[in-house]
């Protein structure tokens, strides 16, 4: 008898939900898409970072839906299975969650600061192989 088993839901926060938290989002999304379903959000929320959108753009994964969001709309869901924090101050400063939710810190560092070099694609696609390094090794081996 086969299961149906419902994805695991993973929220991964951030700062700014900009470029760490949103590419973990879409790659989970693509890759683990099977067993996981992620979000993302930040502690102050801003813009998706075009560098993180053409990161996205180079693997195929559609982008058109991903938006920056405050973790203020997912404080009352009561449907999350994991929160993964990829910045220490998103670490320091996460919420309460209106029920208790495991959460994991995986640091990742913040390409932000390159986006207005030369080379900035560089260091995008460095923090996009640190993902898949940390975050994705991580969901599968849970």
């Amino acid at each position: 008898m086969q299961t149906n088993k419902k994805p695991k839901k993973v929220l991964v926060l951030c700062t700014g939900n900009s470029c760490r938290s949103v590419l973990a989002e879409a790659l989970i999304n693509h890759l683990l898409g099977d067993r996981y379903l992620a979000y993302s959000a930040g502690v102050a929320h801003s813009s998706v970072n075009p560098w993180a959108i053409k990161v996205l753009e180079e693997l195929g994964i559609t982008t058109t839906d991903l938006r920056s969001k405050n973790v203020s709309e997912f404080l009352h869901r009561d449907d999350l299975d994991l929160v993964i924090t990829v910045c220490d101050h998103a670490k320091e400063s996460c919420p309460v969650f209106f029920k208790p939710i495991p959460q994991v810190h995986l640091g990742i560092e913040d390409p932000a600061g390159y986006s207005d070099r030369s080379n900035a694609m560089d260091f995008f696609r460095k923090t996009k192989e640190e993902i898949l390094t940390k975050v994705i090794n991580y969901l599968i081996n849970l």
